[in-house]
């Protein structure tokens, strides 16, 4: 026996360095998928960039097709090169992010004779500007993000302090009294980034004043319309949902709450997802929906439903609520894998699609980014490698990638919008670099334009002060 236990031992030792080697290999597979993934994605972002600069540079947004460009106005705002900073940046790309930093420095000027969208250029040009001033520290940089914002503050002079919807850049005078709640209510993030750095805080007063105004006009059961006139601050539609129009609302109260403790702002997201919940939530054949009901009676008015809802499961997630979060992501993937892209509309009832184009929206997987990041779950890893999947196989072109004007047809229609820079593939990088350790999902809050702000750069107490809250 004394013989028998040492070579009883010895292959046990083998045995155990053989597993040992088995897991190396295996965690070596691993790291080398997900390494591969992560630099698809970040070879894949400079191609795309690349077609931008040869083909697009200076102009709004790229037309892949045609190999030429399309812009918003009369005269461009370079919405892409400033959208997609944050992206270059955060996936190591730091020369092509600092030509675009020297370019905003030394080219761009915003003294424009255009009408500009508020709520589009205040989620793109002054969100992008500033998380490009957090993440290269330039104080000029700051300078240009204080200038852009100065001259988007007349639209907010209106009766309700709700904005309107165009303001000339050069000129200051605005026009459109109606307005979405998403194009009413989305700048208290933007804007009270902006007042924390420059200590000013009528940015900060400005933004949050559209929102309490929103928030005062609710009905008697706690919800919101969806269109609003700016100056009588009557509703032009009282439908209420979480849809585009709307959604960016909703996902304002709860990141500025984080972002800045401001706790009326906390109160309201806690208040206003209590009623989402209570009345827009159906259980419809077996999976979760939020529909649109009418404000005042919380009955159902429609069951039709966009892509941009999409977004839900991720602010869902991050203020607690998983089990809701992974039940709705798992809605948006059934209805992803009908087609192999999403529809832009979509009545859940019908089960057609009402709108049939996608457009490189990436609502549905920046819900799959949070719900990996906060459960661990890599289904959800996994979701996102079917849907990177689908969108190289449906709208890849061979410089770039472009819209799907049909998922039932795939149809390819020639525009690249600039939240493909921004979000789509930020949210994809992230998701496939996370073994990496290079970013840390729980030290920042992203607008919904997906720019990142680092969360101990904004010291609440400060916060109160510089935006100027209780």
């Amino acid at each position: 026996m004394k013989r028998i236990i040492p070579i009883l031992f010895l292959f046990a030792l083998l045995s155990s360095c053989q597993d040992i080697n088995k897991n190396k290999s295996k965690e070596n597979k691993n790291q080398l998928t997900i390494d591969s993934l992560s630099l698809e994605i970040m070879n894949e972002t400079q191609r795309s960039w690349n077609a931008y600069k040869q083909y697009a540079w200076g102009h709004d947004a790229l037309a892949p097709l045609s190999k030429s460009y399309s812009d918003w106005y009369e005269e461009p705002l370079y919405i892409s090169t400033i959208d997609a900073y944050s992206t270059l940046y955060l996936m190591g790309l730091k020369e092509e992010a600092k030509e675009i930093e020297n370019y905003v420095v030394d080219s761009l000027d915003f003294d424009k004779n255009i009408d500009a969208k508020i709520f589009e250029v205040n989620i793109r040009i002054l969100g992008g500007l500033l998380a490009m001033y957090e993440l290269s520290e330039n104080p000029l940089v700051l300078e240009k993000a204080r200038d852009f914002a100065d001259r988007m503050m007349p639209a907010f002079d209106t009766k309700t302090g709700i904005p309107k919807y165009w303001v000339n850049l050069h000129s200051g005078i605005t026009r459109g009294d109606t307005v979405n709640v998403a194009e009413a209510a989305t700048y208290t993030m933007e804007m009270g980034i902006l007042s924390y750095y420059t200590q000013d805080p009528k940015y900060y007063k400005a933004g949050k004043k559209a929102t309490l105004a929103i928030y005062k006009r609710r009905s008697p059961i706690g919800l919101i319309g969806d269109v609003i006139d700016v100056e009588s601050g009557e509703w032009i539609s009282e439908q209420s949902h979480i849809c585009a129009g709307v959604d960016s609302y909703y996902e304002y109260l709860y990141k500025s709450y984080l972002l800045f403790g401001d706790e009326e702002l906390g109160r309201i997201w806690r208040e206003s997802v209590a009623n989402i919940q209570s009345y827009l939530a159906e259980e419809y054949d077996g999976r979760l929906w939020y529909g649109r009901v009418d404000m005042n009676t919380g009955k159902q008015v429609s069951s039709v439903i966009t892509l941009y809802d999409a977004f839900f499961p991720a602010i869902l997630a991050l203020s607690g609520d998983t089990i809701r979060a992974i039940k709705l992501q798992q809605t948006w993937n059934w209805l992803w894998n009908q087609y192999g892209l999403e529809p832009m509309v979509y009545d859940y009832k019908k089960g057609t699609p009402n709108y049939p184009a996608y457009d490189l929206n990436p609502e549905i997987i920046e819900s799959a980014y949070y719900l990996y990041q906060i459960t661990g779950d890599s289904a959800y890893y996994n979701m996102n490698l079917n849907f990177w999947s689908d969108i190289k196989h449906y709208c890849r072109t061979d410089v770039a990638y472009t819209s799907v004007a049909n998922v039932e047809t795939m149809e390819k229609k020639d525009y690249m919008p600039t939240f493909f820079f921004a979000e789509t593939l930020k949210y994809f990088y992230l998701t496939f670099s996370h073994d990496q350790n290079q970013f840390n999902f729980d030290e920042y809050v992203f607008n919904t334009e997906a720019h990142p702000f680092r969360r101990s750069n904004f010291d609440q107490e400060k916060a109160k002060a510089h935006l100027g809250f209780e």
